[in-house]
Formats: C-alpha cells, structure tokens, sequence
C-alpha cells in the first residue's frame, strides 16, 4: 500500500518534471510528444538522453522520499555563470506510518490538478535567456550514510549558485492528505538579490 503510493508519486514526479522543462522551452517543442497521463494532456519527452535523466533522477530519490529523508526536489533553471534564475519546487511530507487503504483514484485526481495547475502557470514564469541550463536538485532532511544507502556517495552537490537573500514564492498548487503532503510553489530571486538578472 505504502509502496503504491512512493510509486505513484515517483510516477507523478517523472511527468510534472517534464512538464516544467515543455513549459519553460529550454528544447524545441518538437523534443516532445503529446500524452494522457491521470486523464490530463501532458508532454512526454522524446529524447533517450533527457527522458533517462528525469527517470533515473527520480528513481534514485524515491527509496530517500520513502524513509523520509527528502523534504524538498527542485527543478532550477540557471545561466551559463551557474547563477539560479528560477525554481520550481516540491515540498513533500510521506506519512511513512500510514497504514490505510488508500484509494489510487483519490490520489490521482489529487496529483493531476497539479499537472493541470502546472499546464496553465506559464505566465507565473519568467522569460529565461537562451544559454538557460537546468537541473533537478533533492533538498535532504540530514544528508544520506553510505551504511544506509549503496547509493549515498553517488549523490554530488549541485554548482549551481544559491541566493543570498530569501527568495519570492509564488504558490502554484498545494494537497494535503493523511499518506502525502505535497505544495508545488516557484521560486525567484528577490529584487534585492546580487546579480539579480530580470
């Protein structure tokens, strides 16, 4: 049951995360193909090469959102001088204890707002410039042992440069349920920011 849910939400992760990179143009929108996933349209990515890093990015974080370790995943769009332009972020709490039937319905009608939420949020963004890199960054709750993970030392710290100053949220879609606490929100960087780039 718990497993269903991790797996879902891993599922989820893969298409919300490839609908940010359609959604932000950073490929030609030939790069991807039209999909039903949770009965909404949604891009899928064409490319082996970027759809095995949303994937094996993904895959690799969910035994770290299933003990509970991940608080935060981040899709962050940067420049060619590593600084951040933009975030988009998931915020999830699992309920590792959780032990009641969940309805795969319910939390896929819940889940699917958010790629409709996500479909729509194109004028929440800003115009990125056309040398624009991204990443998906896990925020940890205490950093993964090698003793607890074969994967832990596979894991590098990102590059990319993080703001100075607190940054402006935007929320784009929140749910809260007994199993998964998810909030969808983008993040900018303040006006008072150094080198802030608009």
């Amino acid at each position: 049951m718990f497993c269903e849910i991790i797996q879902i939400l891993g599922d989820f992760l893969e298409v919300a995360i490839t609908s940010i990179v359609f959604l932000k143009g950073i490929y030609p929108s030939g790069a991807f193909e039209r999909r039903r996933y949770m009965n909404a349209v949604v891009q899928k990515a064409r490319n082996p090469e970027l759809q095995d890093y949303i994937h094996s990015t993904v895959s690799g974080l969910l035994p770290f959102i299933q003990k509970g370790l991940v608080e935060r995943v981040a899709v962050i769009f940067f420049n060619s001088d590593n600084v951040q332009l933009e975030r988009f972020v998931f915020k999830l709490t699992v309920n590792q204890s959780y032990e009641s039937k969940v309805e795969n319905s319910d939390l896929e009608f819940a889940l699917r707002a958010f790629l409709i939420k996500l479909s729509v949020s194109e004028p929440l963004t800003k115009v990125l410039p056309p040398d624009c890199k991204w990443e998906i960054t896990a925020y940890f709750q205490t950093l993964p042992s090698s003793s607890t993970s074969k994967n832990a030392e596979s894991w590098i710290p990102t590059d990319t440069k993080q703001w100075q100053q607190p940054p402006v949220i935007t929320p784009i879609k929140s749910m809260t349920s007994r199993p998964l606490n998810l909030q969808l929100y983008l993040e900018h960087p303040s006006l008072s920011e150094p080198n802030h780039y608009e």
